[in-house]
């Protein structure tokens, strides 16, 4: 598989610690995570937004490990987050799990369906 960032600079505005777009070519697998949450094992949210994003992406590296991916196979990631205060710290989490990899994200703020849920996090990963 052969994932290209597109990130065309002339007539758009800046990408930061994103790209706009990735081409996958070659993947034979495509992973669609559902969104994940910081929840530990026995279903309960941790009390921080901290936590509760080293638990996200604990999750995740769980489920991705199950289809036999890692994070390096991440290419698109969406945040929901229950807070616009959270935008720096779920980047921050964002940056160090792909260990400092750009792909193509978005985060939304939103209303969760409880209130101890403070991010929830899908990726699309293709091997």
């Amino acid at each position: 598989m052969q994932a290209t960032a597109i990130n065309p600079s002339d007539g758009i505005y800046p990408a930061t610690d994103y790209v706009h777009a990735m081409e996958v070519r070659g993947a034979a697998r495509t992973l669609y995570v559902a969104g994940t949450m910081g929840l530990d094992p026995g279903g309960r949210p941790a009390a921080t937004l901290e936590t509760q994003l080293d638990l996200v992406w604990a999750n995740i590296r769980h489920i991705l490990a199950a289809a036999d991916m890692t994070v390096d196979n991440i290419v698109r990631v969406t945040s929901y987050l229950r807070d616009a205060a959270y935008v720096g710290a779920n980047q921050r989490a964002r940056i160090a799990a792909l260990g400092g990899r750009r792909v193509p994200t978005t985060a939304i703020v939103v209303g969760t369906l409880d209130p101890g849920w403070l991010v929830e996090i899908e990726v699309i990963a293709a091997a």
